[in-house]
């Protein structure tokens, strides 16, 4: 049985989504979990909930816990007892298999770092996000938020590393990856995708090129590779634009009685498309290039996207998706050690 610790402090709902979706997750997908936190509110929120007894389900101490407001810096170096510090411990002592967290995004990546440590072979761990296609499939784009400032060889392990991602999670046997730049050609884009081109070509992975923005939701392209600050700007903008159309969809439909009728008549056409973007469904952003495996979805994260993070974190747990990172990065599956075009 696959463990999975859940940071239970650290979200905007905290601990009510996080022990809810815990305890869903148990019942539909066979885990065992570790709720780490305060041990008298967590026990309180259990006795909420009815049938609990004899599930496989844990609590481990955290006398702190990281706000939205602290600096993540500070934080992680002086709350040594936090919730999120506690269950990075479990997983890097091999107690657990993998760690989720609504917490903050920076302390939960520094604490990451430092605690379960990096792969041999990667310079920086990234952030994968899988968007929604036409197509259906999602498309997985690196790295959305973890690194600001990228190097070309950096994008290259990115490109490896989604690449794996896309195979384990989304079962894709050779997933297409391409660069987020301005324009197909090679010659657009700044310094830093001119550089990468190259070295994307030289990996052993199917590249196709440049693409841009509007070819994230195609469904064209099964991993989009750019820098955090790109890949965060597109995420936001990707989800504000899928609640604005949910809310101008709902608003027209439910304007007149006529529209009303439909509706109700559409709703579960309605519920569907709604499901399709819902970001709780995709279970958060697998932080790449670390041992172990870590989770970081949305502060505001209900009990359905605590949920659905814990299981991706036990799909990858099981697919051993750092063991094999780790081992085709050693295979020279990445740009060679001078590639340092664009620091």
């Amino acid at each position: 049985m696959v463990t999975i610790a859940v940071d239970a402090m650290g979200g905007d709902h905290a601990p009510k989504a996080e022990v809810e979706g815990s305890i869903q997750a148990i019942r539909d997908l066979g885990v065992k979990v570790i709720l780490v936190g305060n041990q008298e509110i967590l026990r309180r929120e259990l006795a909420q909930h009815q049938g609990v007894e004899g599930l496989p389900i844990e609590i481990q101490h955290a006398s702190e816990h990281i706000t939205m407001e602290d600096s993540a810096a500070k934080a992680v170096r002086t709350k040594r007892d936090s919730s999120i510090r506690v269950a990075a411990r479990l997983v890097r002592d091999g107690i657990a298999q993998g760690v989720v967290s609504a917490g903050n995004t920076g302390a939960v990546m520094a604490t990451a770092k430092m605690v379960q440590g990096m792969l041999p072979g990667v310079d920086r761990p990234a952030l994968a996000s899988a968007f929604p296609t036409l197509k259906g499939p999602p498309v997985v784009v690196v790295d959305v938020g973890a690194n600001v400032d990228c190097s070309a060889r950096m994008l290259g392990q990115f490109a490896v590393m989604g690449e794996i991602y896309s195979r384990v999670i989304f079962h894709k046997p050779r997933p297409r990856v391409g660069l987020l730049s301005i324009g197909e050609e090679e010659h657009k884009g700044n310094e830093l995708t001119r550089a990468a081109t190259p070295l994307l070509k030289s990996l052993p992975i199917h590249f196709i090129g440049n693409v841009e923005g509007g070819d994230i939701f195609t469904g064209e392209t099964d991993v989009i590779v750019c820098d955090g600050f790109v890949g965060n700007v597109a995420l936001k903008v990707g989800e504000g634009l899928v609640d604005m159309i949910y809310q101008m969809l709902r608003d027209s439909l439910e304007a007149t009685i006529t529209r009303k009728i439909g509706y109700v008549l559409s709703r579960t056409a309605f519920q569907e498309f709604k499901k399709r973007l819902d970001y709780s469904e995709h279970g958060g952003a697998p932080l790449l290039g670390i041992k172990g495996v870590c989770i970081i979805t949305h502060g505001r994260s209900n009990a359905n996207a605590i949920k659905n993070a814990i299981r991706v974190a036990a799909e990858l747990a099981a697919g051993k998706i750092n063991e094999r990172i780790a081992a085709e990065l050693a295979a020279g599956h990445q740009p060679p050690p001078n590639a340092a075009a664009a620091d």
